[in-house]
Order: C-alpha cells, then structure tokens, then sequence
C-alpha cells in the first residue's frame, strides 16, 4: 500500500476519509464500557456505583496501552514519511514486544492494589465484593488489551483505519451479546452477575486482537514485525517513550481527576459520586467522534512532518480544528435537549437523573472551547512533541480542575464540581493554543 496519499490528497477529504473510520471505532471503543453498564445498572444501583469505581483503573490500563500505541503509531508514521523502511519495522517489531511487557506489569500491578484503592472510596462492603470481583477479573485481560491497541495503532500509522474499524466492530459485537448472556445467565450460559460483564468485555478483546492478526497475515503492510528487528535499538526506544510516557499520562490524568473528584464528591452524597461516573461514560461517548477526529490526523501530520510539508501539517491542524468544534458543538445541543435520556440510561433514580442533568448542563458549557485543548494534543502528538502535549493536560486535568474543583465545591458546594469543568476547559484552551504555535514555528524554522 502507498502512503503519499498523505501528501497528496486535499486536506478536508483526506482528513474526512482518514477520520470517520476511526470516529466509528471510538463509537464502538465507547460502548463497551457503555453496555457493561447499561446491563449492570439492571442488577442495581450499587453494582453500578461499582462499576464506577473500578473505572479510573481501567482507565489506567487503558491509557498505558493507548499512550504507548500513540508512541508507536506516530514514529512508524514519520519514518514511512521519511522515506525509512528499516526504522518503520524495527519501531512496529519493539513497539509490539514491549507492550507486552506493560501487560504483565499491568495485570500483576492492577489486582494486587485494587483492593486498598477500593477501601478508599467506600466502606459499603457489597459495593467493594461486586467491584473487587468485576476488577480481578477484567484485569486478566491487560496483556490482550495492550496487544490490540498497539496493532490497531500499526494498521493506523500506514493509513488502513478500516481494518481498525472492523476489528473493534468485531470484538463490540461480540461483547454486545455476551453481556445479557453472562450478567443474566441466559439459556445454556451461568449467571455470573458482575463478573459475566467482565467476562464479556475481555473476551471481546480478544476476538479484536484476532482480527487484527488475522489481517496482518492476510493483508501486506507497509511494516513488517520482525524477530531480526528484535533487539535494542536506543533511538528507536527513546522515540516510542518520548511520546509514548507523555501521551499515556495524557490518558492516564483523567484517572487521577475522577479519583480525586470522587473523594470530594463523596463528601457531600455518594449519588454524586454515580453521577460523576454516569457523566464520564457519558463524556467519552460524546467526545468520541472529535477524539476520532484526533486518531484520524495523527498519522498525517506525522507524515507529512517527516516528508518536510510543513503549510501542510498547519492545514490538517487548522482543519481539525474546524471539525472538531463542530462536533461538539453537537454534543452541547444534546446535553441541553436530552439530558434526561442521556443519564436515565444508567439509573431509574429520580433523583439521582435530576442531580445528572444539572451537572450535564453546566458541563456542556465548556464543550465547544475544549475542542482547541484537544486538536493541539493531538496534533503535538502526531509531531512527536510528546511533553508539550502533556502540559495541556496537565492543566485540564490536575493543575487548574482539581484545585479550582476543590475551591468552588467549598463555596457553592457539589455543584461548584460542575462549573470547575466549564472554568477549567476556557483557561487551558488559551494555554493550548499558546503551546503549540511555540511548537509549531520552533519546528519549522528548524526544519528551514
């Protein structure tokens, strides 16, 4: 397959064909989490409360995975941009090996401390059992996670989104049907309760992660994992980590945010607590299709930036940009119009809805303006400008939120959480943008 289509084709196409496959996936990626917890909410409310407490962990694992994948699908990207065949195999080959590394560590790390982390944040013991069993067993799954992402981020970099379309289609479909089987104990299936929803997503892991090799060995790339290209290769390493650790914790700081928020929520009620969960399922359901967006333009700008067209990495920026605004300026529209719908999905609690709505509204107020704070994220990450990436997030996430959360919760109480998130997204967009015009024009007079 011939990549200088990355170079060649006209922006919005270009950015449009590489990114609706991808929002598509991120759609699927989301309703994993959101079906587990459609299904688990019909078992009760504190099975639910559970499921979001053990989130911020699955998150973890998910971010290292995704971070690291973000590592290696934007060096493969560069280096097929730059014309070099060698280093694009040997980044695929180590990228693949040492995300399995990360998922032992993750398994062994996840479940030994899962049961302090759960003691933290609730004494009700049949929440911490259900939440203990869902974790210890969802966790199983690291190492597969670990593995899929980096090949969906493979197949990413050499502009075959489709592949990674279908094969999270696969593994959704396949978890869609094994929930109510496993949870409910349908027909010749055990009832299992909570752990059947862990059961059903790891397994629908694995039949991605099928898919995707079953598609390596069937369909050429234009990189090849190599046992030859198996040894240490310092620049190689140095890159995937660069990037790789700042874009894991740009994944990995919402963790720490609902960790910390769950501990100032749980002050005032613990039904602001499933709230904050139920709008978290919520959030990465409505800012999927800008983070597919995002997934779209990375390896586009990390081409096109080792071919040397830079205009043109500032276009596909621009562009982003553009989309992804308009994207949520959707989801502010349904925050506002439907709110009810959105959070009845997860509780039948009247007042546990109405507390969901408030926060929904006043959440949404700062959608449009997180759009600038994620493009430039994203687009410094395709650049290879891992850390300055991650200062963005770190503002969102923990220098400005969580202060500014802690103050206003103080002041006006449980919902000054709320307006913590609208304040927060319009400070770090004008940090965002300030950061990567640096950047940006740091790089273009150096590759003048």
């Amino acid at each position: 397959m011939e990549q200088t289509f990355m170079k060649e084709r006209k922006i919005l196409p270009l950015v449009l064909s590489m990114s609706l496959p991808m929002v598509i996936s991120m759609a699927v990626n989301s309703l994993y989490n959101i079906v587990d917890s459609y299904f688990v909410a019909k078992l009760s409310e504190k099975a639910m409360t559970a499921l979001a407490l053990v989130y911020p962990m699955q998150n973890l694992i998910t971010a290292i995975a995704v971070g690291f994948g973000i590592g290696i699908n934007a060096n493969v990207a560069f280096f097929l941009g730059a014309g070099n065949q060698k280093k694009a195999d040997n980044t695929a080959t180590q990228g693949i090996f040492l995300s399995v590394i990360h998922g032992i560590l993750l398994t062994v790390g996840c479940i030994v401390v899962m049961p302090s982390f759960l003691r933290t944040f609730t004494e009700d013991a049949k929440v911490f059992g259900m939440a203990h069993i869902y974790a210890n067993r969802v966790f199983l799954f690291s190492v597969i996670i670990s593995l899929a992402v980096s090949f969906e981020k493979i197949f990413q970099s050499t502009g075959n989104m489709k592949i990674s379309m279908f094969s999270m289609s696969c593994g959704f479909i396949t978890n869609i049907i094994l929930d109510p089987l496993l949870i409910f104990g349908i027909g010749i299936f055990p009832k299992l309760g909570i752990a059947g929803a862990a059961y059903a997503t790891g397994i629908g892991q694995c039949i991605t992660l099928f898919v995707y090799l079953l598609f390596y060995i069937t369909k050429p790339l234009p990189v090849k994992i190599k046992k030859k290209d198996l040894y240490i290769d310092k620049d190689v390493i140095s890159r995937l980590y660069s990037v790789g650790i700042p874009a894991a914790l740009n994944m990995a700081l919402p963790s720490l945010l609902i960790s910390a928020l769950n501990g100032i929520l749980a002050e005032f009620s613990a039904k602001y607590v499933l709230v904050l969960g139920v709008y978290y399922k919520l959030q990465t359901f409505i800012y999927l299709t800008a983070n597919g967006i995002i997934q779209g333009i990375r390896p586009l700008v990390g081409y096109n930036y080792g071919a040397g067209e830079y205009s043109r990495v500032q276009k596909i920026y621009q562009t982003t940009l553009k989309l992804t605004m308009a994207v949520m300026l959707v989801g502010t529209v349904l925050s506002w119009s439907i709110p009810q719908n959105l959070i009845g999905l997860f509780t039948e609690n009247t007042e546990t809805i109405q507390t969901g709505v408030t926060a929904l509204h006043i959440i949404s107020l700062g959608f449009i303006v997180s759009a600038v704070s994620v493009s430039c994220s994203g687009a410094l990450e395709g650049l290879g400008k891992g850390t300055p990436s991650l200062y963005i997030s770190l503002a969102r996430y923990v220098v400005i939120m969580i202060p500014v959360a802690f103050l206003l919760s103080r002041i006006i109480g449980a919902n000054g959480v709320w307006y913590a998130f609208c304040l927060t997204e319009f400070l770090s967009a004008a940090f965002a943008y300030w950061i990567y015009k640096k950047q940006f024009n740091i790089l273009r007079s150096v590759g003048k």
